[in-house]
């Protein structure tokens, strides 16, 4: 069987660990430094989805230093995009050794899904969720005052929102694994479901920056559907690999499996 990382010496573990987020950083650092020189445009095209809700206004710098911090985060943000293959890669990498010679075929299908997903994820909040945020949060400040829209402060809720739906996106993954696993009993998540509703709508409230209930409730309904299809794919791999009495399952009862099969 192969040595996984926890077998490995501790400073060969972290050796590892530093050879795959070193790429990880150049990869990221070198992206940026090209997409730098295109922000202007790119600054352009993530107000313009956000402009209506601004009612014509425009941004402002308040600072010397603002124009270029500005551009600075919008380079790392977009880099981290772009490089988002190469670092989920990395990170599945790094712990491919770990797994199991039967569990190493679902690597690189994992890899694509959570690309995929990441990318679904900031697609749908670009679409739904940025116009419907704004346009509540400054519909506060329209009754009662004009608003004075700082550059920096605007930019950052944009980049958060779209990075914490992206992130919020591999919720069926982490759904998905736990159950075909058995680290988590499928019977468990239907069971308890109530509690994981709950905490749903925690991880909503946690993962939106911007405090406004329309994100939070678009957030809390997309994890709530993401949930509800990981347990039915879920369901179905388990009922065709082990029989539908694996719906019950521990870890313990799983790894039995294999055993047996020696």
């Amino acid at each position: 069987m192969p040595i996984g990382p926890a077998r490995m010496p501790i400073m060969d573990h972290l050796g590892e660990f530093r050879r795959r987020l070193t790429i990880i950083v150049v990869s990221v650092i070198v992206c940026s430094l090209i997409v730098y020189f295109a922000t202007p445009t790119l600054i352009e095209l993530m107000i313009d989805q956000i402009r209506e809700a601004m009612r014509g206004g425009d941004l402002y710098v308040f600072s010397a230093l603002g124009g270029f911090t500005i551009r600075f985060k919008v380079a790392v943000f977009f880099s981290v995009i772009i490089c988002c293959p190469i670092i989920i890669w990395e990170i599945m990498a790094f712990f491919l050794p770990a797994l199991k010679p039967s569990e190493r075929k679902w690597v690189v299908p994992t890899v694509a899904a959570m690309v995929f997903l990441f990318f679904l994820g900031m697609i749908f909040c670009f679409f739904v969720v940025q116009p419907a945020a704004f346009g509540w949060l400054l519909d506060q400040t329209f009754e009662f005052a004009q608003s004075m829209a700082n550059a920096e402060d605007y930019l950052n809720i944009y980049m958060l929102l779209e990075i914490g739906f992206g992130i919020a996106f591999q919720l069926p993954l982490v759904i998905f694994y736990l159950s075909i696993l058995h680290i988590v009993p499928y019977k468990t998540f239907r069971q308890q479901w109530r509690f994981v509703y709950v905490a749903l709508m925690a991880l909503s409230a946690v993962v939106t920056p911007d405090a406004s209930p329309i994100t939070m409730i678009l957030m809390f309904a997309v994890l709530i559907a993401l949930y509800e299809v990981a347990l039915a794919v879920a369901r179905y791999i388990i009922i065709a690999r082990d029989g539908k009495a694996a719906l019950k399952w521990t870890r313990e009862d799983y790894e039995q499996r294999d055993l047996d099969r020696l």
